[in-house]
C-alpha cells in the first residue's frame, strides 16, 4: 500500500505533492530526499531536491527550501526557514526562528542561535570544519 500523498497549489498554479514521513509525520515533496532516521515535525515542510541526513531533526513550521541540504544529526529549530541552496552542516544547530538565506552555509558542528538571521552566501564555519 503507498503512502498517501498530500498536494499543494501555490497562488501562482505550482503543484507540489507531498509525503508523511514516518518520523514525526512531517511533510516531504517529491524529489526531496529525507533519511529515514530523521525526524520531521508533523508541521515542517520539505521542499523538492532538498536533502536530510541521518539523525537530523526538524522542528515545528521549519521550512527546508528547494535544494537545502541539512547534514546528519542538524538540529533545526521550530519555525526556521534554511533558504534555498542553503547547507546546514553535520551537527549543526539552528535555533528557533531564525532565518537563514539561500546559498548560506552553516558549518559542522556551528551554532546559530534562535531569532538569527543569516545573509544569503553567508558562510559560518563551525568548529568541525577542516580549515583549509
Amino acid at each position: 500500500m503507498s503512502t498517501p500523498a498530500e498536494v499543494v497549489e501555490t497562488d501562482t498554479g505550482t503543484i507540489t505533492r507531498y509525503r508523511r514521513h514516518p518520523l514525526g509525520r512531517g511533510l516531504v515533496a517529491s524529489g526531496a530526499t529525507v533519511d529515514p532516521t530523521a525526524h520531521i515535525e508533523r508541521t515542517a515542510y520539505v521542499e523538492p531536491g532538498a536533502i536530510v541526513g541521518r539523525g537530523a531533526w526538524i522542528g515545528a513550521t521549519a521550512w527546508i527550501d528547494r535544494d537545502a541540504t541539512i547534514g546528519a544529526a542538524a538540529v533545526v529549530g521550530a519555525n526556521v526557514h534554511v533558504g534555498q541552496n542553503a547547507h546546514v552542516g553535520h551537527g549543526a544547530r539552528v535555533g528557533g526562528h531564525s532565518r537563514i538565506g539561500a546559498n548560506a552555509r552553516i558549518g559542522n558542528g556551528a551554532n546559530v542561535p534562535g531569532d538569527s538571521q543569516i545573509d544569503a552566501f553567508a558562510d559560518l564555519p563551525g568548529p568541525g570544519d577542516i580549515p583549509a
